[in-house]
């Protein structure tokens, strides 16, 4: 008895994982059935209502809202984290643009815009390609290639080029009304100088030049205005424009002549009618000031009107509380007011104040502006087409999507321009011929580098015919909101490229200008 209790004890030794296997085997069929037991109540539990009387019903019920409430926090948590996330990655470039945008408009600092504008895509490209290898450094070669090979979003392009100028168009648009209300002032205090005296009458200023337009071509900008000037009571003005020349170079005179105002002066006695009293009667200082002391040969003098002008605003800038805090300065100049304010800080800003004849209601002056080849005289005042175009920048403004990308493109080529023959004048004519082929609501920030290849390619156009027209002469598409004289409405279309017509080492180093343009934006790019 004792040798088969031992016998069964002292089995072989192979048997045991024999034995074990079966129980893995019996546990893993346990498993199954329990888990298919599972899925059937599950599967029953699904299609069918819960019963509100089923307590087994009610539990799983509870568990299940239980289950939902926790995936909801969780949801609500990963949530919470992308957001700050999100918010993170946001701040740190908006305070990298605004840096950069503060660097660019800096109160009248001055650095090479085409460096500081490359310096900056060099350096969002690479923080972005540092981002993105650092994100995907357990990513296959297989998909950084297919990456390196997707096409250019362009909104994104369009939108970072938007966020590099919008602030500083934002900024330029706030110093010009700060700018415009501050040369007002200094009129104003000029007519209370002048009140008693019968000379010039000087209008509302008109900011003019690419500052008020919305662009500006150089870091530091010169803030441009033009003030109309009206001849006092008992005078007259009449423009004589010359004969030669085209439309809009002309020259042209103003011719003061005197007016009778005797019935006014027997009225109301706050006049004398120079006309028809003898100057010995009104006593030797006392004749006609505006022609004695501001014309020449019955003709207005340009550079005696500045100088005038320019005592008037050193003792009028005394009457204003601006002058307690800034200080201004009058620079030289024979045919306009320059002016240098300047604050404590050191920062200063310039100003050029212009001065002009309106030709009838239209928006078209005669102004003192310098032209590039002199004047014969200072008698001459040369013919502005600066307020129309103003004018129709403002109307597009008004009309174009609010996140419009024509000043972006005006903006970028006056960068690129630097160092070529192309004017800014040239691409801005182009812009605004453009601006009036191309519907509005395709100037959209996401449409930015379609706008930009086609400058680039009207351009090449106009190049390649020699052939660009002025955009206010014969041009049936300026908006009825732009004021013109009939003369403008009629004349022929006006050649810009006419001198690349006629020189051909001309023509040549133009095309050569133009594919220094096409490398720059491509870089750029």
């Amino acid at each position: 008895m004792a040798s088969k209790v031992c016998g069964k004890c002292c089995a072989p030794k192979h048997a045991l994982p024999a034995s074990r296997s079966k129980l893995k085997r019996s546990l893993f069929v346990e498993a199954m059935a329990g888990g298919i037991v599972l899925i059937l109540a599950v599967l029953g539990i699904v299609p069918h209502p819960l019963k509100v009387g089923d307590q087994i019903d009610l539990a799983t019920q509870q568990l299940m809202q239980q289950r939902e409430e926790q995936l909801r926090q969780e949801m609500i948590r990963l949530q919470q984290e992308l957001d700050k996330m999100t918010q993170k990655l946001q701040s740190r470039l908006f305070l990298k643009n605004m840096l950069l945008a503060m660097w660019e408009v800096w109160p009248f600092g001055a650095l090479p815009g085409a460096l500081v504008l490359l310096f900056k895509l060099f350096w969002m490209a690479t923080e972005v390609d540092s981002d993105e290898s650092e994100s995907s450094s357990d990513e296959s070669s297989s998909s950084s290639e297919e990456e390196e090979e997707a096409p250019v979003n362009e909104w994104d392009v369009g939108r970072f080029l938007m966020q590099q100028m919008q602030v500083p168009v934002l900024h330029l648009a706030k110093r010009c009304k700060v700018v415009e209300a501050l040369v007002g002032d200094l009129l104003h205090a000029c007519h209370l100088i002048t009140l008693n005296t019968p000379l010039l009458r000087l209008e509302q200023c008109i900011g003019v030049g690419s500052a008020f337009e919305g662009w500006s071509s150089h870091w530091d900008t010169v803030y441009s205005l033009l003030v109309p000037l009206k001849p006092p009571t008992g005078h007259c003005f009449h423009l004589e424009l010359g004969a030669g020349g085209e439309l809009p170079a002309r020259h042209g005179r103003v011719r003061v002549e005197l007016e009778c105002v005797c019935l006014r002066q027997q009225l109301l006695g706050d006049v004398r009618c120079f006309l028809h009293r003898p100057e010995a009667e009104l006593g030797r200082n006392q004749g006609p000031c505006l022609l004695q002391y501001l014309c020449s040969h019955s003709y207005l003098d340009v550079e005696k009107t500045a100088c005038w002008f320019q005592l008037t605003a050193m003792n009028a800038w005394l009457l204003l509380p601006a002058s307690h805090r800034c200080r201004l300065t009058v620079l030289p100049s024979s045919r306009s007011c320059k002016l240098r304010l300047e604050k404590v800080s050191g920062r200063s800003l310039s100003i050029e104040i212009l001065f002009g004849v309106q030709q009838g209601d239209s928006r078209v002056f005669l102004t003192s502006q310098q032209a590039r080849a002199g004047l014969p005289s200072s008698t001459t005042w040369l013919e502005s087409c600066a307020v129309p175009e103003m004018l129709f920048f403002r109307f597009v403004a008004r009309q174009a999507p609010q996140d419009s990308c024509h000043l972006t493109c005006l903006n970028l080529f006056a960068r690129l321009l630097e160092g070529t023959g192309f004017s800014t004048y040239c691409l801005k004519t182009v812009l605004m011929h453009l601006l009036t082929v191309i519907p509005l609501s395709r100037w959209h920030r996401g449409h930015l580098l379609e706008r930009v290849d086609g400058i680039l390619q009207y351009l090449q156009r106009c190049l390649e015919d020699k052939q660009l027209h002025h955009f206010l002469l014969g041009n049936e598409r300026v908006p009825r909101e732009v004021p013109l004289p009939v003369a403008f409405q009629t004349a022929s279309p006006l050649n810009l490229f006419q001198r690349l017509a006629q020189e051909p080492d001309a023509h040549a180093q133009a095309l050569r200008d133009f594919r220094r343009l096409q490398v720059r934006l491509r870089s750029l790019l």
